[in-house]
């Protein structure tokens, strides 16, 4: 298994979505993100809810998850937003260096 992750993140709209991926790219928290759309269908305080939403596609690392989901939270308009990550099985060599020479430098251990 590699040390990458791809998180899935849903955001009201594209805009919103835009103005995450420039700030998680900033922070090199992300070397990609891909954004979508999507029509979600969700129980929410009891009811179930439909509505239109943009869908980013993080490209990250697994140290980097705790900063990344700071980050998210940060800007983030929902209440509860949908921050799910999955592990990165494998990969094209040269796709996986590419992703780590554009994240953040892992930190040295003290």
């Amino acid at each position: 298994m590699t040390p990458y992750i791809q998180v899935v993140i849903t955001l009201a709209d594209r805009t919103s979505a835009e103005q995450l991926a420039a700030q998680l790219l900033e922070q090199r928290l992300a070397a990609c993100v891909q954004i979508s759309a999507c029509t979600s269908w969700y129980r929410w305080q009891g009811a179930v809810e439909q509505s239109e939403e943009a869908v980013c596609t993080v490209k990250s690392r697994r140290d980097l998850f705790p900063d990344l989901c700071r980050a998210i939270r940060k800007i983030h308009s929902y209440d509860v937003p949908e921050i799910l990550a999955s592990p990165v099985i494998a990969g094209s060599e040269s796709y996986l260096a590419w992703l780590e020479r554009e994240l953040r430098p892992p930190e040295e251990d003290a």
